[in-house]
């Protein structure tokens, strides 16, 4: 099959040519790879916030998916056996190194009761009064980084994944392999933590 007929293929029928060992599969799992590459890695360099190990765990990511293929279910969506595999491998990689990740606040997006985007920052202002009315946006988004960070694992993986990433509920829960429901219950659990800190946050004095 030529690569251009290869693009076209959706993510489940490339996995399926990897799997049995056809003439194309070197070339099926290319074409997987360039269709999730800068994506993934830009969610890598957010999650662990260090380019070098970002760089380390894209590589070893690409390689755990190709040594794995055969594990493949016919059928499963690719993009979140990919972020499970992604996801484990930055895991193992800061507790390796014994640090936290370094999430960035751009593009943070989730999703809300009707399947519509939007960012963090956004939903938080939402939930309560907006008390750091007249502060910088810098700053405002630098004390939801810090929230976030603070959050605990179990937590802050769910955050991750919904709002910056944008990964729908069952596909989170797909990563992680949790129910559905766990997802929610730790999104709306870490939302009031964070809405908490929020509302701690004095408003910014009047000029």
């Amino acid at each position: 099959m030529s690569d251009d007929a290869l693009t076209a293929c959706s993510d489940e029928t490339l996995f399926a040519k990897c799997c049995r060992g056809r003439a194309d599969a070197a070339a099926a799992f290319g074409v997987f790879v360039r269709r999730y590459e800068r994506e993934l890695y830009g969610y890598l360099r957010r999650y662990l916030g260090d380019a070098s190990l970002a760089d380390d765990v894209f590589q070893n990511t690409f390689l755990q998916l190709y040594l794995t293929r055969d594990q493949y279910e016919a059928g499963r969506p690719g993009r979140p056996w990919l972020y499970t595999i992604a996801t484990h491998q930055a895991i193992d990689a800061l507790r390796r190194i014994n640090r936290r990740p370094a999430v960035s606040l751009e593009q943070t997006t989730g999703e809300d009761t009707n399947g519509e985007l939007q960012s963090l920052m956004e939903l938080l202002e939402a939930r309560g009064p907006a008390p750091l009315d007249g502060v910088l946006a810098e700053e405002a988004r630098q004390l939801v980084r810090q929230s976030v960070d603070q959050l605990p694992e179990f937590l802050r993986q769910v955050v991750i994944l919904a709002y910056y990433q944008g990964l729908k509920y069952r596909d989170v829960a797909d990563v992680l392999r949790i129910p559905v429901g766990t997802v929610k219950s730790r999104l709306h659990a870490a939302l009031q933590r964070l809405q908490e800190a929020w509302g701690a946050v004095p408003a910014a004095p009047e000029d």
